[in-house]
């Protein structure tokens, strides 16, 4: 029997397709919509099933507290590997959280290229091999939280995207990074669905590119990142919703314009280009005042910039974060 006020996720329309306007014509989920959203993640603490196999990384050293730079979350437990590994967003792959896993798990990323492009003096198309060169990996452990006021706390194993954009050298016409996942619906089942339009595109400001807490991710519990985390390389920005954080790039460019984002042609009333946290602006359909960290019982009050303000909120000093969501 159900317990009171739990709800499977497979119950739950995926944003993607609430914004699918045949679909949601279709089905009439409107009014569910909303309250289903509101109620799926009161059931965060589900059984997680399978292993992570992937290769522990070699080299890997913590980076410690440092000053105001805050790259470890002190006194936080840290989210288990199996949930971090089961409970996905990757529409790339599934709409469903709980699916991702099983349907990513023969992913492969033999070959994986990266081309740096756009408005730098020295562009470059890097190998996986190149590419991982660029920094001795690191760790640093970060809160991460999802727009639908769910959060995590995950080790965090790669490097500063600030060194891979000082190697390419960008042009002073440069303000803004725009990023691209792989295209490929034969090996991404979920791009073969017209839930969002592919591939997916994120973007940042060349300063919030360069600022040291914005991570090129390659691992994550000291292991190479699994396929449903977004392997090979993916961007972490904690200060940011989730779905800023870009998974499976192939591609970098400098541009001097802002970059369109995958969310944000999907729903511009919904996801800003900015997307920082703000628990005093809401999202039309829930609220951000609260979060339910997964492994947790209970709800805690969000933090401004996700905890980061002290270290990123210069950023946006004079913006009207209201307008600029």
């Amino acid at each position: 029997m159900k317990e009171p006020n739990r709800i499977s996720p497979r119950e739950i329309t995926p944003a993607a397709t609430y914004f699918n306007r045949r679909t949601f014509l279709q089905t009439g989920i409107l009014a569910a919509s909303a309250v289903a959203t509101g109620l799926v993640y009161r059931r965060l603490n589900h059984p997680a099933a399978g292993k992570v196999t992937t290769a522990k990384i070699e080299g890997l050293t913590s980076v410690a507290t440092n000053g105001n730079e805050g790259f470890r979350v002190v006194g936080e437990a840290q989210t288990s590997l199996e949930n971090i590994t089961h409970y996905n967003n990757f529409y790339e792959f599934s709409t469903d959280k709980e699916e991702v896993a099983a349907k990513a798990a023969n992913f492969e990323t033999k070959g994986w290229q990266i081309s740096v492009e756009g408005l730098v003096r020295k562009p470059r198309i890097f190998s996986l091999a190149d590419f991982l060169k660029i920094s001795p990996p690191e760790e640093r452990i970060y809160r991460m939280r999802c727009v639908e006021a769910w959060s995590m706390v995950i080790p965090w194993a790669g490097f500063p995207l600030s060194r891979l954009l000082e190697a390419v050298e960008p042009t002073s016409d440069a303000k803004y990074v725009a990023f691209e996942t792989l295209f490929d619906p034969k090996r991404m089942p979920g791009q073969r669905s017209g839930v969002l339009d592919w591939p997916y595109v994120e973007g940042l400001r060349l300063d919030e590119a360069m600022h040291p807490l914005t991570l090129l991710a390659s691992g994550l519990y000291g292991r190479a990142l699994p396929p449903q985390d977004g392997a090979p390389v993916r961007l972490v920005v904690p200060w940011k919703y989730g779905f800023k954080g870009i998974k499976s790039i192939v591609k970098i460019k400098l541009v001097a314009e802002q970059p369109p984002t995958t969310w944000n042609l999907a729903g511009p009333n919904e996801y800003g280009f900015y997307a920082n946290v703000n628990p005093q602006v809401d999202h039309p359909r829930w609220s951000q005042a609260t979060e339910q960290r997964i492994g947790e019982s209970g709800r805690r009050p969000t933090l401004m910039f996700n905890g980061y303000e002290e270290q990123v909120g210069h950023l946006y000093a004079g913006m009207d974060l209201r307008v600029n969501f």
